[in-house]
Formats: structure tokens, C-alpha cells, sequence
């Protein structure tokens, strides 16, 4: 069954940038990139928020490939589809273009390749955890910015966290499924194999997540962004929309 996926987007054609967004974040991440895009992409631009995060809903489980599964469904036929995925969003599209839906490109930023058991066993807890909630909007916002890793980078009291909480009775929580959590080694490898489209693997240079060597390590085109951290995309849209030059 195909859930709902709420898509924010702009733009016309059947040229599209699909924007997938980073764990615990939405596809409000991307509301920073409307003006640049209006100006630095040809045709349409959709932004959803991926299943289990903000408006769209939770499904069973998360393997990455069900989670593309669901991204495609906002796809329509003969759409021409380039991807910019962050972090998480970053290996949904790469299983998104394994699947044979018109991806014509992939850029997977801030990707985290390697991970330790004690890594994974966190992700496993969280996602066994219950919903969790807040006697207040501040708390609740608190919190989404430490999970999407936003912190200092969007206004608390912004669209961008709205769309990251749930509020009921006064009571606030995330959005998010906490289940959603549950994230896998991604394995990279197989997924660059399975491509059936270009892949750049880019990171911030300051970026804690993923270094150049592990992303060297994978044999496809990297590149690194001066300056920036893991959340690339937000703390410079300009620099980062750079990065699709070839393919628009």
C-alpha cells in the first residue's frame, strides 16, 4: 500500500530535482532554496517529507528501499528526475535511482557510510522508545533541532520546526515515528552498483559524519565544500545547488 506523502515544490516540466531531506528532519529543510531555484533549475521542484517524518505518514518499517518506494509515488510518468538527498535522504535516492523510476542523477550529501555496532544499537533504542511529550512548544522545538542536527541553523520559532512538531491538548511531540529510527548500515557498495544513473558523493568539509577518504574509499566522483558542516544545504543553498551544474 502507498501512504500519503506530503511534497512541497515550485516550478513546471518534467525536468525535476527531487530534494530529500536528512533524519529527523522535513521537506521544510529545503524552504531556503526557493529563491535560488527559481533562477537555478529549469523545470519543477518537489521536496517531501520522507515517510515517518512531519506530514506524511508512518509506515511498518523502514528499510531504504520502502522508503523509496513511497518517494516514487510522487513521481509521474516521464518526469526526468535528478536527486539531492541529505544524509539519510542521500541513500533514498541512491535506492530510489537503483529502481528504475527516471533518475537521470544522483547527488548524496553528507552521507554516513560507516557505522559501529554501538552506532547502530543507539539508532535501535530510539526507535524502541515511545513518543515522548512536551508540556511546551520551546521544549518540543529543543528537542526536533538536536535530532534533525538543525540546531543554530533555522529559528526555532520557524515554519522550518513547525513542521517537525505535533501539537494535542496543549502537549507538543515530533512529529516524527520514533520506529523511523531504525536505519541500517547503508551498504554503499550495492547501492552504487545498483545505480543505474551518475552519483556524486559530497560532504561538508567540516562535516563529522563522513570524511573525504571514506567517500574516496567507494570509487565514485566526491567532492568536498569549503567550509561548511553536515547540513551543507542549510547553512549555504547556493554552494550546494552548484554541485547540479551538469545536470540541469
Amino acid at each position: 500500500m502507498v501512504h500519503e506523502v506530503r511534497v512541497r515544490g515550485g516550478g513546471s516540466g518534467h525536468r525535476v530535482l527531487l530534494l530529500l531531506h536528512g533524519m529527523g528532519a522535513t521537506g521544510a529543510v529545503w524552504e531556503g532554496w526557493r529563491t535560488p531555484l527559481a533562477s537555478g533549475w529549469p523545470g519543477r521542484w518537489l521536496a517531501p517529507d520522507l515517510p515517518g517524518h512531519g506530514r506524511a505518514a508512518p509506515l511498518s518499517g523502514y528499510p531504504y528501499p520502502a522508503v523509496a518506494a513511497e518517494v516514487a509515488a510522487a513521481l509521474g510518468p516521464g518526469d526526468r528526475v535528478v536527486v539531492l538527498g541529505h544524509s539519510y535522504g542521500g541513500v533514498v535516492g541512491l535506492a530510489l535511482a537503483g529502481a528504475g523510476v527516471g533518475v537521470e542523477a544522483v547527488v548524496a550529501l553528507g552521507v554516513k557510510v560507516t557505522w559501529t555496532p554501538d552506532e547502530l544499537a543507539r539508532m535501535t533504542a530510539l526507535a524502541d522508545r515511545p513518543v515522548t511529550w512536551f508540556p511546551s512548544r520551546a521544549e518540543a522545538a529543543a528537542r526536533y533541532l538536536r535530532v534533525s542536527g538543525l540546531a543554530g541553523l533555522v529559528d526555532e520559532a520557524g515554519p522550518a520546526v513547525d513542521a517537525g512538531l505535533v501539537e494535542r491538548d496543549g502537549r507538543w511531540r515530533l512529529a516524527m515515528d520514533p520506529a523511523a529510527f531504525a536505519v541500517d548500515a547503508p551498504d554503499m557498495p550495492a547501492l552504487l552498483a545498483g545505480c543505474r544513473a551518475p552519483v556524486v558523493l559530497a560532504r561538508g568539509e567540516h562535516d563529522p559524519m563522513v570524511g573525504d577518504a571514506e567517500l574516496a574509499a567507494l570509487g565514485a566522483p566526491t567532492a568536498t565544500l569549503a567550509g561548511l558542516g553536515h547540513n551543507a544545504h542549510v547553512e549555504d543553498p547556493a554552494a550546494v545547488l552548484d554541485l547540479l551544474a551538469p545536470y540541469r
